[in-house]
Order: structure tokens, then sequence, then C-alpha cells
């Protein structure tokens, strides 16, 4: 990147746009309309393809397994970023509490499914215990600072909720929802291996551009879990931590316009693809939430409940249990906070509506399924009552908590995969203003 480049700063409108999560509520709100008015030419649209009716490129192809890479790849992301110095699970110690929660946050929901399952005798949608599993982290995000505020350290507490137990439901859709058309193939599982060897070589040699990744190893990556009939969604989580990186973490949705700001690749990958993404989602929502009303049964229920009940029970009782164990809240919340912050951990939009499409391939279970996702939107303004009944913005020290992501400017390169010889030491040098220039910071990297 060119230090002499510039960079418009973006329009406000969308940054509001994106802030609201305003393309994936509209997918979401069109495709329900579209399917209860004209259900035929809904599933007609989104499942037509230019090449024939056998042929699987279609609409909901490109979304599900081709435009998902890149919001998968984002998520993995954060979740390597959360490692370093500065991020949410850096030093471990801080993050225990709040791991505790997403381990709640997981448990509940799996536990108050298959209850649910037991109670009406209904085996056939038993698959379905994924779904209501992971937090949709971009609503969480946003409800969670309209509820508590911006300063408040529960949200910090949710963003890594969010991101750990989304790091937890990319391992259940791998290992759990294989393609039930195709039994896996897992010999193409090493196109994969060679695709993380290839990235590998590119960060050895001082690539640092996020495209050779994407293009390179990134394809190779999808080839390999298409052909071994997994879901190529994932193709980039494997591959994204091999990018270059900054020594500390920025920080989860580091509000930063300045695209100069971002020296290293991982940054860049997600500063300048993240507004394709989030309006992208519109297609997502779109592609994936056509569902009738009157799908309604058994699925809705025991996903809506999964989310609404077993999140909000684990993510309270398992903090609490750690609370109890020496493993303290972040400095600020208390047990009003943490069950205002169960209730806004239970949005599980995006990734439920995805998972709902790999568990079942019954149209009307997962139908069924994906209307339980789509309720679980309305315990958004639940959380801003317990919020306002519990007065969780009341008397709360708004500086930075335990688990608050601080943001530094450090430059220093270290790959997420491999070693990290050095890192503490020079996170604490100063740096002067030459070094952010882009010759010492290539230097650097190489």
């Amino acid at each position: 990147m060119s230090s002499n480049t510039h960079h418009k700063p973006r329009h406000r409108g969308l940054e509001i746009l994106q802030e609201f999560s305003i393309p994936l509520i509209s997918g979401v709100i069109l495709a329900v309309i579209w399917a209860n008015l004209d259900p035929h030419g809904y599933h007609h649209a989104i499942h037509w393809s230019p090449f024939g009716a056998e042929s699987h490129f279609n609409f909901h192809f490109l979304m599900n397994d081709l435009f998902m890479v890149l919001f998968f790849g984002l998520a993995a992301k954060e979740i390597a970023e959360s490692v370093l110095p500065g991020g949410a699970l850096n030093p471990i110690k801080k993050a225990v509490n709040p791991l505790l929660g997403t381990l709640g946050g997981v448990l509940g929901p799996i536990a108050v499914y298959f209850a649910w399952v037991s109670i009406t005798g209904d085996a056939s949608i038993s698959k379905g215990w994924g779904i209501p599993t992971a937090t949709d982290i971009a609503l969480a995000w946003l409800v969670a600072r309209l509820v508590f505020g911006k300063g408040h350290p529960a949200v910090s507490f949710l963003l890594l909720l969010a991101v750990a137990d989304d790091a937890i439901g990319l391992g259940i859709i791998a290992v759990f929802y294989p393609d039930p058309n195709h039994p896996v193939a897992p010999q193409y599982i090493a196109l994969v291996g060679l695709a993380m060897g290839a990235a590998h070589l590119l960060r050895k040699k001082g690539v640092l551009s996020y495209w050779p990744y994407l293009l390179g190893p990134g394809v190779v990556s999808w080839l390999g879990l298409y052909l071994a009939h997994l879901h190529p969604a994932l193709a980039l989580v494997p591959i994204v931590p091999f990018m270059p990186h900054a020594a500390r973490d920025e920080g989860l949705f580091a509000e930063n316009d300045d695209a100069d700001h971002y020296h290293d690749t991982m940054n860049l990958f997600e500063h300048e693809l993240k507004l394709f993404v989030d309006i992208g989602l519109l297609g997502f929502g779109l592609a994936n939430a056509g569902v009738e009303f009157s799908s309604m049964g058994n699925a809705t229920m025991a996903v809506l409940m999964g989310l609404v009940i077993g999140k909000t029970v684990g993510i309270f009782s398992f903090s609490m249990i750690g609370q109890v164990a020496g493993f303290p809240l972040p400095q600020g919340m208390n047990w009003r906070s943490l069950l205002t912050a169960g209730f806004v951990g239970a949005l599980g939009l995006t990734v439920a509506l995805f998972v709902s499409g790999v568990a079942f391939t019954d149209p009307t279970l997962q139908g069924s399924a994906k209307m339980g996702a789509l309720l679980s939107a309305f315990v958004a303004p639940l959380a801003f009552l317990v919020g306002k009944l519990l007065r969780v913005r009341d008397g709360v020290d708004l500086g930075a908590s335990e688990t608050e992501v601080i943001e530094l400017s450090d430059t220093e390169l270290t790959p997420a995969y491999g070693s990290t010889e050095g890192l503490h030491e020079e996170s604490h040098e100063e740096i002067s203003d030459e070094d952010h220039s882009d010759v010492e910071y290539e230097e650097r990297v190489q």
C-alpha cells in the first residue's frame, strides 16, 4: 500500500447501514414477505439455475457456499486476533469467566433443545441441536451497545462470548453436519492441508496483499472442502490466521475510518472487505429467510427456546459459577448486567439460519427451524426491557474493564500460526513515526 494513497472518509449513510445491520435485516424481511405472498415464485427464484434444474449453481449456492466464505473468513480474523497481546483471550486469565459463559451458552441451548425433543417425542428434529449454539456477532454488538451504552464492560464481554461461541459453532458445522447426500471423502481434506502450507509459505515470503491468500490457498481450501463434501463456506477459516498481522489486537469492531491506519494484511482484509460483506448479507438473508408462517412446528420451538432459555440461563449460570470459583466477572459487571447480557446473547440470526440449512434436508423441518432462528430477533426488545427493569446503566464505571480490548498502533507483524518469539518484548518498544512508513514496515515483515 502506497503511503501517499488517499482514502475518502466513509459516507455516514454506509456507516449507519453497517452499524444497524440494515442489509441483513432488509433481506430477511423481504424474503419472509415474498415467501408468504408467492412461495412458488420465491423458491423458483432462489433455486433457479441457468444450467438447468439439476445444477446446484443457483442464487442459494452463490450466497451459502461462495459469499459466506468471506463472512466466516472475517469471523476467523476476529478469533485469530483475540489471542494476541491486548486481545480478548490474552492473557487467558482475564478471559476465563467470559469463556465459562461461552461454554454455558453452548451447552445450555443443546440441553434445552434435547429437552424439547424428549417432551414432544419428535425425534425427527433431533439433528437440529447445533442451530441455537451460536450468537450473531453483529446483532449482539449492536443491541449490547444500545442496551448498556458504548463504554459498558458488558459490551466487550458479549463480543468475546460471541466470537468464542462462533468458533465452537464453526467446529460443530464442520464435524457434525457433513453433506447428508454425499458421504465425506476424507482424501480431499489433504488439499486443505496443502492450502495451509501454501499460506504459510506466502507469509514466509513476506507477501503483504491479502489477495494472494484468498485466490491461492483460499481457492484450494474451498475445492478441498467441496470435494470432501464438507462445507466450503469454511474455506478461509484455516487460511486467514496465516495472514501477517499487528502484534497487538486492534480490538473487535475497532472504530477507525482511516485506511492508512491499517498497515497489516489481516486488518486490511477486514477493513476493505467488511462493507462488501455487510451489504452482501442482504442476499444471504434473501436466500435463507424465506419461511412461510405455516412452517412453525416443533423445530421452531426447540430452536427458539434453546436460544432464549438455554442461552440466557447457560451464560448466566456458568459465569456465576466461575465467579464463585474465583474467576471474577469483568470489572463493572454484576449479576444484573450478566443476566441482561445473557438475553442479548440469545440473538442467533445469521449462523442459526446457516446451520438450519445444513442440519435438515426436509424443506418442512428446515423451514420450521429457520422460523425459530428468525423469531430470536424479538429477543432484542426483551433485552431492552430487562435492561431497563434491572437498571444496568446505573452506577457503572464506564472506564476500561479487564476484558476490554485496547487499541494500539503497534505495527509489528506476527503470524497467528507459528513462532511468537520476541512478541512481548517488541510490544513494549516505543515506535517512532518513521517506523510506520511502508518501506520499513515491509522490511520488518520480511
